[in-house]
């Protein structure tokens, strides 16, 4: 039982850690298109945008723990990873603290 609970918050760590990292990243290139349009002259607006396209969806969330049937060694990477992005100021303490317990499924 030990062994599928391990699984089970490797698989967490892993989709919640993927998805703080892509937030991150969405946030980060929204504030430098910002800042790239305030510096730059106004430009007309791509073709897909003036067609009404929209952005397209966010990855799909993490899979439940009990889908989840890859090694043991997953959660600590996820949590490495999720610590990493801590360290580098990607995640701030809320979010590292939020994501840490739902990788440890508390």
């Amino acid at each position: 039982m030990g062994l599928i609970r391990g699984v089970a918050r490797t698989a967490v760590v892993a989709g919640t850690a993927s998805a703080v990292a892509g937030r991150v990243q969405r946030r980060q290139q929204r504030k430098w298109a910002s800042q790239d349009a305030a510096a730059a002259p106004p430009q007309e607006a791509p073709p897909d945008q003036q067609q009404g396209y929209a952005e397209p969806p966010p990855p799909a969330p993490a899979p439940a723990p009990e889908a989840a049937a890859s090694g043991g060694t997953d959660l600590v990477a996820q949590l490495q990873q999720l610590e990493q992005l801590h360290q580098q100021g990607a995640v701030n303490d809320e979010e590292f603290a939020a994501a840490k317990a739902k990788l440890l499924g508390g």
